[in-house]
């Protein structure tokens, strides 16, 4: 019997990632997924074997450009799901030169990197399946997220070339924009808006708004689980679709921008913030 394919899947410690690398593995492939740290790692293996799959883990972190070549570059893999990352709330002038770079860093040179280094193998076996985890955010921009709209986009921008110059390859891929989950991003909201507070932004506010404007579109948000069903099947897939847009909200917001003048999106936005 021959060895089972090999996917990655980067932040698989917790939320989208670590659902993707139990689903996958629950599928047939052979599991991997990337977790920063020694205790992140304790973390997906109990996960793993709660729902009773085996999942490998290797430390790193996507930043680190010899370390990824050091982890990627021996690996026979099929599917990579670029998945790492984080969010960042707060208005343009309230976002450090620094802090902006680093998420640019994570977010859209890293994938970029993974997928360089993940290209021979998959083109040496005649084909495989990247995945970049996107977001709403990849085709909507919103006020008090411009940094992470940003990257986003850009991640969109170069999937939608790499897709064309690999597909004679016999490389597909795929773009999953996912709406809200329940990812304990509202964690990471509320310490990126108190950080901002203890600046004295002027924002304050509107950061207040904003939270809980997210807050209150629970209820039509899905869960990691749901998103790691389509990133497994589009791995799975012999023709899987350039994108995915998963979630209602994703779903209504995508809708609503298309239908909706600039003018107007923008009036509403500065009513419901008070910006």
């Amino acid at each position: 019997m021959s060895s089972p394919r090999t996917v990655l899947t980067t932040g698989a410690n917790s939320g989208i990632g670590l659902a993707t690398a139990i689903e996958v593995a629950r599928r047939g492939f052979h599991s991997i997924g990337s977790v920063r740290s020694p205790a992140k790692a304790k973390v997906v293996r109990a996960a793993a074997a709660e729902a009773g799959v085996h999942i490998d883990t290797v430390q790193l972190d996507v930043t680190d450009a010899a370390r990824c070549e050091q982890v990627v570059g021996p690996l026979d893999l099929y599917g990579l799901v670029n998945n790492a990352g984080y969010a960042l709330t707060g208005a343009i002038e309230d976002i450090a030169d620094e802090e902006a770079r680093h998420l640019l860093d994570t977010m859209v040179l890293a994938p970029m990197r993974l997928a360089r280094l993940a290209l021979p193998s998959m083109r040496a076996h005649g084909g495989g399946r990247i995945v970049n985890v996107s977001s709403i955010a990849g085709l909507v921009s919103t006020p008090l997220g411009g940094w992470y709209t940003a990257a986003k986009h850009a991640l969109e921008a170069l999937s939608d070339s790499l897709r064309v110059e690999t597909a004679k390859d016999g490389v597909k891929v795929v773009l999953v924009e996912p709406g809200g989950f329940d990812t304990g991003i509202w964690e990471e909201f509320q310490r990126d808006i108190d950080r901002h507070a203890d600046r004295g932004s002027r924002y304050t506010g509107a950061y207040s708004r904003f939270l809980q404007a997210q807050r209150l579109a629970g209820p039509i948000m899905g869960s990691p689980s749901q998103c790691a069903s389509v990133i497994a099947g589009a791995i799975e897939s012999g023709s899987p679709r350039s994108r995915y847009l998963v979630g209602l909200d994703a779903q209504a917001i995508n809708l609503t921008s298309r239908l909706t003048p600039s003018f107007v999106q923008d009036r509403f936005l500065r009513l419901v913030l008070d910006l």
